[in-house]
C-alpha cells in the first residue's frame, strides 16, 4: 500500500462524470504543503489558511496550459493580511506544476488558535492568469464571504466564469507509524460544465449581489449537478487527504453510477522562481534616494524572498546607482 501512496503524493488528477456532465479534479499535496510551511513559522491560523490557499491553487492551476502562471491572491483588513500563491504550469509535457506559497500577518493581532477564516476580516479575492509576455494578464475578484477560502472560490466562479464549481479540502499535520510527522493535504473539484442558463442572466440583472450555483442551473443540469454533490457529500477527510485511499478508488466509491473517467495526474512540486537578476530587475524601480535607505552600514542592498526565503546582497553600484545620495538627487 506504501507503493500506491507514493505514486499518488503531491499529484492531480483530472477526470470527468460522463453522465452528469460534470468534469473535476483530485488533488494530494503532501511534500509539496510540507516545503511550503516549512520556510516561514507560521502561527496555526495561518498555516491553515497558507494550505487551503495552496490546495485551491493546485485544483485550480491544473486547467492552465504550459508555462502560464496562475495566482490567488487573499487581501483582509484582518490580521491575515494577505496569501499570496502563484502556480506555474509545467514547462513542456510530462514535466511538473510548481507551487509556491506565504503569507503576511500583523502579530500583535493574530489569534494563532482562533478560527482563521474570520481573521482576514473584509477584502478581497482574486484569481490571476498570466499567459506570458505580450498578452494581458487576466484577474478576477469576488469579496472575502462564505466562511473558507473554498466557498471565496466558488463565488469567484459563479460570478466571473458563471460555472457551479464546488470544493472539498482536507488539510493538517498527520502522524503515521515509521513516518515523520508532516503536512498532508487533500481535495476534490467538481465543476459543471454546460454554459449558464438564462435565469443566471437574468438574476444578475435584478442586482443579485453574488451568484451561486444554484443561480445558474435549471431541468436536468441542476438534478445532475445536485446528485455529484450530495455523493461529494459523504467523502470523509481520510479519504481526502490519502494516503491509503488511491483517487482512482475514491472516485469510484463516490461516482461509480455517474461512470467517472479519469484523464493523466499532473505531478505538483514546490517551486520558486526568485533569482539575483529577478529581484535585481524588481529592484530598478527604485530611486536612487531608496536605494540609499536600503544600504546597511556593510555598504550592501540585502533582499529576502518571501516565498522561499532567499537572501541576497548587491553592492548598491551595480545596481544602476553610486551608493548613497543626498535627499536632493532622487531620480
Amino acid at each position: 500500500m506504501l507503493g500506491s501512496q507514493i505514486a499518488w503524493d503531491d499529484t492531480v488528477l483530472p477526470f470527468q462524470l460522463d453522465l452528469a456532465d460534470v468534469r473535476g479534479r483530485v488533488a494530494r499535496l503532501d511534500g509539496v504543503l510540507d516545503q511550503v510551511l516549512a520556510q516561514h513559522d507560521y502561527p496555526p491560523a495561518i498555516e491553515a489558511l497558507v494550505a487551503e490557499a495552496a490546495l485551491l491553487t493546485a485544483l485550480i492551476g491544473q486547467t492552465i496550459d504550459l508555462r502560464w502562471k496562475l495566482s490567488l491572491q487573499v487581501r483582509g483588513d484582518g490580521p491575515a493580511r494577505l496569501i499570496a500563491t502563484d502556480y506555474y504550469g509545467p514547462t513542456a509535457e510530462g514535466n511538473p506544476a510548481r507551487i509556491r506559497a506565504y503569507a503576511s500577518y500583523d502579530k500583535d493581532r493574530i489569534d494563532p488558535k482562533g478560527v482563521p477564516f474570520p481573521q482576514i476580516g473584509r477584502g478581497y479575492f482574486a484569481v490571476l492568469i498570466d499567459q506570458g509576455s505580450g498578452t494581458e494578464p487576466y484577474q478576477g475578484i469576488t469579496p472575502i464571504a462564505g466562511g473558507s477560502l473554498a466557498a471565496c472560490a466558488e463565488t469567484y466562479f459563479a460570478q466571473s466564469e458563471q460555472l457551479p464549481t464546488r470544493f472539498e479540502l482536507s488539510f493538517g499535520r498527520s502522524t503515521m507509524p515509521g513516518i515523520e510527522d508532516g503536512w498532508r493535504g487533500g481535495g476534490v473539484m467538481l465543476q459543471h460544465m454546460p454554459k449558464a442558463s438564462p435565469f443566471a442572466q437574468g438574476a444578475a440583472a435584478k442586482g443579485t449581489p453574488l451568484l451561486s450555483a444554484e443561480d445558474l442551473l435549471v431541468g436536468d443540469d441542476e438534478e445532475n449537478w445536485t446528485r455529484a454533490n450530495v455523493l461529494l457529500d459523504t467523502v470523509e477527510d481520510i479519504e481526502l487527504v490519502g494516503p491509503l485511499v488511491q483517487p482512482t478508488d475514491l472516485l469510484v466509491r463516490l461516482f461509480h453510477e455517474e461512470r467517472p473517467r479519469v484523464f493523466d495526474p499532473q505531478p505538483v512540486e514546490f517551486g520558486c522562481t526568485c533569482s539575483s537578476e529577478r529581484v535585481r530587475q524588481s529592484l530598478s524601480i527604485y530611486s536612487q534616494k531608496d536605494i540609499g535607505h536600503m544600504t546597511t552600514d556593510d555598504g550592501i542592498v540585502t533582499a529576502d524572498c518571501q516565498f522561499c526565503g532567499a537572501h541576497y546582497e548587491f553592492d548598491p553600484k551595480t545596481l544602476g546607482f553610486e551608493g548613497n545620495a543626498p535627499d536632493g538627487d532622487q531620480d
